[in-house]
Parts: structure tokens; sequence; C-alpha cells
């Protein structure tokens, strides 16, 4: 229980790092693997190991049984919140953090226990320390909570900022900075500073206060007061680090868990800074949390993770005991390739943190994670050899002890105090170089492209270089858009993407191409020796039709040089393709569902979308890559009534930037209906104030290929007083075009997504039920005329009003309607009974559509 769970976690992180492009909420999983995982479980284990240490209490306070259980019930908390989160599950979200928030007062009180029944003694600030810390923990599981709830962006802003400040500095800083007093000149075997307990008792009230008054600006929205908490936390951490510096100087650090302790400590200073700055500098809270990552990078890996394996490498040889030489074997054992990996994992840290390109960074955070990730086996591998030399040297006699003895005072001075490892160090930097250098050359196969130099024109060389800034902004347009280029010269373009909405790139043909590039990004693009005109372009899925085009002018070139063809360019994307008109859905085909959701009884509704790409045969035999709201398309059906609260939850899984726009609230576009970039959040609320079927859809330009990709879901706010129904079905009805954009007629027509999908699984009643469809023109750009053939509507309600039936229609019980006529963006609803057995086709009686697959089956027995 004192080892296992930790590497545990730390291997779930490592896996999950492997696969993060396919898991959701990856960063997020790997953050708490490790923060509410592997060091919160060190925390609980070390803590009260250094309590006991310390402390001279009775040894019947707080026995291992009683530790265990604790630490069961953290674990269980901790999966439940692990699970929860992603699944957007709250109250299961709500009972691990509980469960979490209960072990750590469990520990704390504890923690008191021992510290009411001690004798008087040196060092018991360490214990208050961590029952300071303790008390950040539960405040920390509160604020987490009610990010999983769900917020509007600028309250989810101040919690989230709140929630990692409290965690990160905190449950795990005041920890970190109570055990360094004593843990740091014992790694060192150095002397204790005489100051340092004075100090420590002094910071630590600064430290508490600080970082309440940070939690409560954060909190409440007040930038100054959170500013001034986190300066004031930063300030008492420095006083109390002063006792750190005599004892480093008297032994410098010598070993990798001194070392891997050190770099952690740096890094904590620079996470504070980086919060600091973002507080000092961002426009609002907001665009504080915006790219937060960095922070929670340098926090977690750079700070909390070096701290734990450095930490462990010196307190698990000390633990498992057996005399000085055992301690050295372990030593020994943790100092393996010990230089090279504080190397490979803060060099690279610093560097990703840099604007390099994202190849380089891909490469850099993996040579990171190795780094990481080698402490695992050399862990497990240690503690073998430690476990067998503590079991040889407890069988050993008495003259194999005074031998061991001799040759361990040998040793001892090898071992304890070695020479600078520089081969380590040296391998260290090379294997840094190879990183920036493999990073470039990757970075077409990441993109699934090959950047390389243009063949040259037929023109002479000059000799001349031309180098060329491009900017990429949200206005979908490169600065400059034109580019001025003697004959002859070598062109050497560097975009970089100043849109924090979404990726960018720049395409010249399939040799001359850069990869797609995040905010803050850049790429430099050799096009070799220019002798005319071409023409480049944004590859994302519309940006070329909306403006994102970069002309390059050859001045000076001969008149019959022709120029690179300038053609349409797909990027790998999806092929046209066209109807088979004898293609068949397979036996055994289902539909999707058609069914209208139940009405809850909640009067809010909290909704997690995620922008997912995904693989969906739209029509037998056709295979597209749909851009989804929770991996359908359409999007999930939401249900409520007219006055209920609604908070969506947009996180964008995809490749590029997106938004959403739902039709069923009114409130202004511009926060919540702003386009975010891959791995950003968004939150939308809104109340129904209005009933009827309402669009909801990704509203980033150009809006048209975001719809048509499959963008889109309906609403349903029932009209008070609505009758019930037997039955209720939902057909939201869209368009399928042959290429990525919509250009012209549809490739295909479909009822909720697919083509002919409910003439292979039809929808079902029976004679004489009442049926409603609820029925939605998603586009985005035909009409819909909907009719079910060999029946009547004797109810139709379309666009917030009764055509016929109802209590305000005219025409009085024998009227009746044929079709609903809807444009993009209207719904209704009609109902009808189906008066004997039989099989009835519904259409889109716009016929020439309805043939291309709006149409299916009821199937009525």
């Amino acid at each position: 229980m004192r080892d296992r769970p930790g590497v545990l976690w730390l291997i779930a992180a490592a896996l999950t790092a492997l696969v993060h492009p396919f898991v959701p909420d990856s960063t997020w999983l790997m953050v708490h693997m490790v923060a509410l995982g592997a060091i919160t479980h060190s925390i609980m284990v070390w803590s009260s190991h250094f309590a006991t240490t310390l402390l001279k209490h009775r040894p019947d306070i707080d026995v291992r049984a009683t530790h265990n259980r604790r630490l069961v019930l953290l674990h269980l908390g901790i999966i439940a919140v692990l699970v929860g989160v992603p699944t957007a599950w709250w109250w299961l979200t709500l009972v691990g953090a509980t469960a979490v928030g209960a072990a750590v007062v469990w520990h704390a009180w504890q923690l008191a226990r021992r510290l009411r029944g001690a004798l008087p003694g040196r060092f018991r600030v360490v214990v208050h320390h961590y029952l300071a810390s303790a008390a950040f923990l539960p405040v920390g599981a509160t604020l987490g909570v009610l990010l999983a709830r769900g917020q509007t962006d600028e309250v989810h802003a101040r919690l989230l900022l709140a929630h990692s400040l409290v965690n990160l500095l905190g449950w795990v800083g005041i920890t970190v900075t109570g055990t360094l007093i004593t843990l740091w000149p014992t790694i060192l075997r150095a002397r204790m500073d005489d100051a340092s307990e004075r100090r420590a008792r002094q910071a630590l009230p600064g430290l508490v206060l600080g970082l309440a008054l940070a939690c409560t600006g954060a909190v409440a929205g007040w930038r100054w007061l959170l500013l001034a908490g986190v300066t004031g936390y930063l300030a008492a951490l420095l006083w109390s680090a002063r006792s750190l510096v005599a004892p480093t100087r008297q032994k410098p650090p010598r070993h990798f868990a001194s070392w891997s302790v050190l770099a952690g400590a740096v890094w904590f200073l620079v996470g504070i800074g980086m919060v600091g700055w973002r507080v000092a500098t961002a426009d609002d809270f907001a665009a504080m949390a915006s790219g937060y990552g960095r922070v929670a990078a340098v926090l977690v890996v750079g700070f909390g993770l070096q701290v734990l394996t450095g930490a462990l490498s010196h307190l698990v040889p000390s633990v498992i005991g057996g005399g000085p030489r055992v301690v050295r074997v372990g030593i020994e054992g943790f100092d393996r390739l010990g230089m090279t990996r504080i190397v490979i994992i803060n060099v690279p840290l610093a560097l990703s943190l840099l604007p390099v390109p994202s190849g380089t960074r891909v490469v850099l955070t993996t040579l990171v994670l190795i780094g990481l990730v080698a402490f695992i086996p050399i862990m497990l591998t240690t503690i073998t050899q430690l476990v067998a030399a503590r079991n040889e040297a407890a069988t050993a006699t008495p003259e194999e002890r005074r031998a061991g003895l001799e040759h361990g005072r040998a040793e001892a001075a090898r071992v304890l105090d070695p020479p600078f490892p520089r081969t380590q160090a040296m391998a260290g930097v090379t294997l840094v170089a190879l990183a920036l250098a493999t990073g470039p050359a990757l970075q077409p196969a990441l993109d699934g492209g090959t950047v390389s130099a243009a063949p040259a024109a037929a023109v002479a060389p000059t000799g001349e270089t031309t180098e060329v800034a491009v900017t990429a902004r949200a206005d979908m347009t490169f600065n400059p858009s034109r580019i001025e280029v003697p004959a002859g010269d070598r062109l050497v373009i560097t975009l970089t993407n100043e849109d924090g909405s979404t990726v960018h790139d720049l395409y010249l043909d399939e040799e001359t191409r850069t990869p797609r590039l995040t905010k803050g990004e850049s790429a430099t693009l050799d096009v070799g020796i220019v002798g005319a005109d071409r023409e480049g372009w944004c590859t994302v899925t519309g940006h070329r039709r909306m403006g994102m085009t970069l002309t390059i002018d050859v001045t000076g070139a001969p008149q019959d040089t022709a120029g690179h063809d300038a053609a349409s360019h797909d990027d790998g994307h999806d092929a046209p393709f066209a109807l088979n008109p004898g293609a068949t859905w397979p036996e055994g085909f289902e539909a999707d569902d058609a069914s209208l959701p139940p009405l809850p009884d909640e009067r809010t509704h909290r909704v997690t979308l995620r922008v997912q790409e995904v693989e969906v045969e739209v029509a037998p035999g056709v295979t597209r890559t749909r851009w989804t709201f929770g991996g359908t398309a359409p999007g999930p059906t939401l249900h409520g009534r007219v006055g209920d609260r609604f908070v969506i939850t947009l996180v964008n899984d995809g490749s590029i930037g997106h938004s959403i726009d739902f039709h069923a609230g009114s409130l202004a576009p511009d926060e919540p209906m702003r386009t975010i970039a891959p791995g950003q959040r968004l939150t939308y609320t809104f109340t129904a104030e209005r009933a009827g079927i309402w669009m909801y859809h990704c509203s980033t330009m150009p809006m048209a290929t975001h719809i048509a990709q499959g963008m889109f879901g309906a609403v349903v706010i029932e009209p008070p007083d609505l009758p019930e129904v037997d039955r209720s079905y939902v057909v939201t009805a869209s368009e399928i075009h042959a290429g990525e954009e919509p250009d012209g007629d549809p490739a295909a027509t479909a009822f909720n997504g697919r083509a002919f999908q409910y003439e292979a699984d039809p929808l079902t009643a029976r004679v004489d039920e009442r049926v409603r469809f609820w029925v939605l023109d998603a586009g985005p750009d035909r009409p819909v005329s909907f009719h079910v053939v060999g029946g009547q509507f004797d109810t139709v309600w379309s666009e917030g009003a009764y055509r016929t039936g109802g209590p305000d229609a005219v025409g009085g019980p024998a009227a009746g309607s044929q079709a609903l006529g809807l444009m993009p963006a209207q719904g209704g609803f009609v109902e009808l009974t189906f008066p004997e057995a039989g099989h009835y086709p519904f259409v889109n009686h716009v016929m020439s559509d309805g043939e291309k697959g709006a149409r299916g089956i009821v199937r009525v027995r």
C-alpha cells in the first residue's frame, strides 16, 4: 500500500500519454492520474511517515490497518472522479470527490491526534504544514465538483484558477514546502540551517493567507486580490526557501534524488510566476484560463512529478533499511542514467513552452515522457536489489558483516560523493539536440504530407534568398496576402498562426506545404528557386473559399514559364461520391433511433457536447468523415419545456475550430457562440422561453460547410399543455454533398443523417395510435416538404403556431393537411393516426431530393 498504488497511477498516466489521441479528455486524465492519483497517494503515505519520525507519540495512534483503510477510501474516490468527469456523470464525480475529501480529512485528524499526543520537540512546524495543506484539499475538491457541473465561461475560468491554485499550491505546495525543511538537508547529507525552523513558522501564515486571498479573488472575479494573494504566497515561499540555500552551498547536489528535487523546486517558482503573469496581463478571467495547460504542465510535470521521483529515490532506500551498505545499493540504483534523465526532462520541457513548430513540440514532449517513465522500471528493479541486499545482510555471518563494513567504508566515498557525471549530461544534451533536429523532419509525417523545397523553376538562380514572415489571422486572411519575389531568388516563408480559434496551414503543392499550426506556432517553408507566379491557400475545409489565399508574384520571370498547378486540393479528405442506385443497407442493419427522448423532471439540463470527427456510413456503401456533436450527425436531441434552463458544455476534440449556436435561446452571440480551438471548451447557458423544435449548429465560418459536414441537431421545447400521444419521432432533414463543401445540388439527402436508413429499418406504430413527428430542416440549403404517403395530418404545428388542429386552428375538426413545408432552420410537428395495418412511406416531397435518400417507412401493425 505504500509503493504500489502510486506506481500504478504513474503507469496509468504513461499509458494514457501513449494513446492520448484516441482518449477523450486525455490531458485532464493524465494531469489527475499524476496529481490526484500518484502525488496525493504519496502525500498521504509520506506525511504520515515524517510525522511518525519527527513526533514522539504512542505507537497505537494511527496503526497501519487504519492508514490502509484511508488509502482504500482515497483510491476508490479517485477512480470515481476519473470516471465521473469524462462521462459527465456528475453524481459519480460528487461521490468520488466526497470520498477523496473524507480520506484527506481523516488523514488530517490522525495527524492532529499525533501532534496532541507527542512530547515537545523540534520541527513540529512540519506537521503544521501538513495540517494546513490538508485543509485546502476539500476546498479544491468542492471547486472541482462545481467545475464538472458545468458553468458559464467566466465562472468556469474563475473556478479553474481557484481549483488549480488550491490543489497545487495548497495541498501539494505547502506539503512540499514543509517537508523540504528537513528532507533537503538529509538528501544532501548536509547540516541544516539553524534558522530553518524559525523561518518555516514565519512563512506558514503567509502561505495560508496568500493562497486564501488568491482563491477568494479567483472565485469572486477580483483580479487585484488574486494577484495580491499569489504575490504574498510567493514571498512567503521564498522566505522559507532561504533555509535551503545554506545546505546546498555546503554540499551541492550529487545524486538523482537531489537534482530532481532541485529541478522541481525551480519549476515550482516558474509555475507561480507564470500564474502571476497571466493574472496581471490577461484581458479577463477567460483569457487567464485559456491555454492553461502549459501552467498545468509546469506545476504537475516540472514541479510535482520531479519532487515526487526525487523524494522517492531518497526515501525508498532509507525506509527499506538494512544498513549503510544496502542504502548505497539503493543510491546507485536510482542514480542510473540520473543526469541524462534530468536533462531530457527539464531542457525539452522548457523548450516546449516556447513557440516551436508542432512537430518539434511532439518530439520534445516525447523525450520528457521517456525521461519520466524511465523512473518506473528503475524504481522497481532497485527495490528488488534493495530487498535482496537487505536479505543478504540479515543472513551474513559476523565475519562477513565485518568484511562488508570494511568494503562499505571503501565504497562510501565513491557512492556518496561521486564526481559530476559529464558523460550522462552530454548524452542528455545529445538526445535533446537530436530531438530538435528530428522535429522538422517528422512534421510532414505528422501532417500527412511532405515538406520540402519545390523544384527549381526554369530560371537562372540569383544566389539571393527572399525571406518573408506571413501570419494567419482570425479574419481568414494571410498577412501579407501577396508576396513579390525576384525571379531566380530562393523564397523562404515563415508562417505563424495568430488565430486562437482554429488551426491554419499554407499549401502550395504536395511537395511544398506546412503542417497545421495552432495559435503561436510557426513553420518555415522553403519554396525553393521561384520562376513563376504561384498561389497558396489554407487547406482547412472552407478557409480557401473564404479568401485565405496567398499569391506569389515573381518579377522579371520569362513569359513562357508556367507556374505550378493551383487546382483544388482535398488534403486527403473524402473523395467526391455519387449514390449507387443498386446499393442497399445490409441485412440486420439498425437505423438510428428516431424516438423523442423522454421529458426529464429536471428543469435545468446539463449537457456536454464533444466535437468529434468520426467515420460514418451515410448511405449504403458510402463512408464520410463527419464533424459531429457527441459522435453522431445530427447531434443528440435535447428535450425540455418552456422556462427550462440549459447549461451546455462544448468541448472541441476535433482538429479545427468549431462553435455552437442554439436557436432555442435568445442572447448576445459574442461569447457563447465564439469559435474555440482544438482542445478548448466553453459553456453556453440559455433559457428556453418559447416552444418549438429549434435547430442548433456550428456557427463557425463557412457555416454552410460545418452544417453540411454534420454539425447540427434539434432542441424540442414543448408548447404548454401539449397533449400526450402514443409515439413521438424526431426527423431531421439534411443534405450530404459530394465534396468537402456544399456546392450546388447535394449528392444525397437524409433523415437523421443517413440516406434510406428508415427504409431498411422502418419506424413502427399500431393501428389507431396517435403518432407525432417533430420535423426539422437542418439544410444547409434545401427546403423540405414532409409527407406521409397514405396518411393525412389532422394536426400541424409550424414555427410557433397551429395551422391545423389545436386550440387556435381554423377549419374545424374536419380540416387536414398533406405536407409540412419548411425552409432551412425551420421546424414543427405533425400528428396523425394510421387507419389500417401496412407500410406507409414518409418522404421529402421535394421529390428530386426525396429520391436521394430523404425517405423512410412506418410499418403499422
